[in-house]
């Protein structure tokens, strides 16, 4: 099991001594029901969930509340026919419901499979045909695309609405249970959540997540929140609780350790984020990088306006750079801890300021517990400096086994074995190591590209650009070009009150910004090309799509015909 130590003193570098002293205890019997609830549920007054919306309305929601919730849905899911190892579709937003709805699934043993808000028709029915979904637990944000392809998934038997015209009424299905229900009991290595990866290549694959798949996270959650936690804790995080960015790295290991964590149903902005921290005294967050320089951009001095509790922020899903790394720690007093991971293995790679320096720019080192190298195409690690593949290790340095591993794609065996390359996971993302064995972040390997000969990675160039004024962010692709193989594009999106007034203050504003990375990176890294967008194509998960943006490059790029 996973403790913290609220009084633990920072040191100047305890890295060797935590990375080396620690082993894994696994327990044969783990459930999430049990640890993330029902071992908290009989303090009445402990604060599960803090919960608001852009609408106004707000409530708190007790540990004793949500396992007495949980159990009714769990009769109401046994009652309709729902049983051990099905897939219960959970298309919710950030709202208390979500909690009772991931609870419940594993009272009973059903697995959990979060699906978010914002997908279209299409997107849904791939997704509840591939895992071949029993339920469906929704409001009003989806219901309309779910009706719309219900015909199209006859393994969904029955669908769940939360104040909308559902087949079936969260409100009057939950009346009639009582409550009465003995939870099953759950092997560690027995299937718990079913998290869909987002497709930036070929179809989304389901990633089926063990029940001590929370475990291995925490390793990685307790170092980046700077020894999570400690009394008074509150944690927020705008990061869709469909996703394992907000799933697994906010709202279960919040619950895990019987901690408030707010909830908040509405659109993200700059102005939000700090009036949310201020009001329920958020000491803890997750924060993509995309948000973080919406905040810097919006608010530069955000303690002047906004009286904040912060001790501990992670940012995760883009490289963080330096600009945002140091506006972190001179506007909020904070010291940015950057993590590295994904579904299938997620929470691997970061740091933890108490305990170790963090480096502007470095994803950090390996969390404790989890033997991570940068590899080559033939899964052989690479010497320091040289840029490879990040890689997760089946087993710890001690040769106990991860916990942290998926169990495999869903119905995907051919996917799931081309993860591997011996004992080591492949991330698809690449890195540098140095000496100290920091990770340095180079971008995926799919976005990698060469122009003119040169290898470019374009999170640095990204970095340099947010640091002028008048960028609020931006994306670097390849624009083919017959002469160079590709040129260096980039996708600028202004800062809020960097307008253009007309076509030479654009041509002004290209040349400045052109000079501007010229000045600080390699002469072959500076754009060729910029275009100005209103917004750069996101994933749900906060990420930019520079795939989108590529494949854009790449057809304006080909004659007609």
């Amino acid at each position: 099991m996973i403790s913290a130590s609220n009084n633990a003193a920072p040191a100047t570098d305890d890295y060797d001594a935590l990375y080396q002293g620690f082993y894994w205890h696994v327990p044969p019997d783990f459930n999430i029901a049990q640890l993330c609830c029902i071992r908290w549920a009989n303090d009445p007054q402990r604060i599960a969930i803090h919960y608001e919306d852009d609408a106004g309305n707000a409530a708190s929601l007790t540990y004793a509340d949500l396992h007495r919730d949980a159990k009714l849905l769990a009769q109401v899911m046994r009652r309709h026919g729902v049983t051990r190892g099905d897939r219960v579709a959970i298309v919710l937003p950030q709202r208390p419901e979500t909690a009772v709805a991931h609870i419940a699934c594993h009272l009973i043993g059903a697995v959990a499979m979060p699906l978010s808000i914002l997908f279209g028709p299409e997107a849904l029915a791939y997704r509840l045909q591939d895992s071949a979904a029993a339920m469906a637990i929704v409001d009003q944000a989806a219901i309309a695309a779910l009706n719309e392809v219900r015909r199209d998934c006859p393994a969904l038997r029955r669908l769940l609405g939360i104040q909308c015209d559902g087949e079936l009424d969260w409100a009057s299905e939950l009346a009639a249970s009582d409550g009465n229900l003995d939870a099953v009991e759950t092997a560690a290595h027995d299937p718990a959540i079913l998290i869909y990866t987002s497709g930036t290549t070929g179809a989304p694959k389901g990633a089926l997540l063990p029940q001590s798949a929370l475990l291995g996270n925490l390793t990685g959650f307790v170092a980046s929140q700077n020894w999570f936690p400690q009394q008074g804790d509150v944690f927020w995080s705008p990061a869709d609780w469909a996703w394992t960015g907000g799933l697994m790295d906010a709202l279960l290991p919040s619950l895990y350790f019987g901690m408030p964590i707010v909830g908040y149903r509405g659109r993200f902005s700059a102005e939000t984020a700090f009036r949310l921290m201020e009001k329920y005294g958020v000491t803890n967050t997750f924060l993509f990088p995309t948000a973080l320089k919406m905040m810097m951009k919006a608010i530069p001095a955000p303690r002047e306006h906004y009286r904040l509790r912060l001790r501990a922020i992670m940012s995760a899903g883009e490289a963080v750079g330096d600009a945002v790394f140091h506006w972190v720690q001179d506007a909020l007093g904070v010291t940015v801890n950057e993590m590295f991971g994904q579904t299938e293995m997620n929470y691997i790679v970061g740091n933890s300021a108490g305990r170790w320096p963090a480096r502007p720019g470095s994803m950090g080192r390996p969390y404790p517990g989890h033997q991570v190298a940068v590899i080559d195409d033939d899964g052989n690690p690479v010497a320091p400096g040289a840029v490879g593949e990040v890689a997760l290790h089946r087993t710890d340095i001690h040769g106990h086994p991860d916990p942290v591993f998926f169990l495999g794609y869903w119905n995907n065996p051919q996917a799931t074995a081309a993860k591997y390359s011996g004992d080591w996971c492949r991330t698809g993302d690449l890195a540098s190591s140095d000496a100290d064995g920091y990770l340095w972040y180079q971008g995926r390997a799919d976005d990698m590209f060469k122009a003119a000969g040169y290898r470019i990675g374009p999170s640095e160039i990204e970095n340099c650009l947010v640091k002028h004024p008048a960028v609020g962010n931006a994306a670097v692709v390849p624009r083919p070009d017959p002469e160079r193989g590709n040129i260096v594009k980039a996708f600028i999106v202004l800062a809020e009150n960097a307008g253009i007034a007309d076509e030479a203050a654009r041509q002004r504003l290209v040349a400045e910004l052109q000079e501007h990375v010229r000045g600080k990176l390699a002469p072959y890294e500076y754009p060729k090309e910029i275009e100005f967008l209103d917004a750069l194509p996101m994933t749900t998960t906060g990420k930019v799509q520079r795939r989108i943006l590529r494949e854009r490059e790449a057809q304006q790029a080909t004659p007609a015909g």
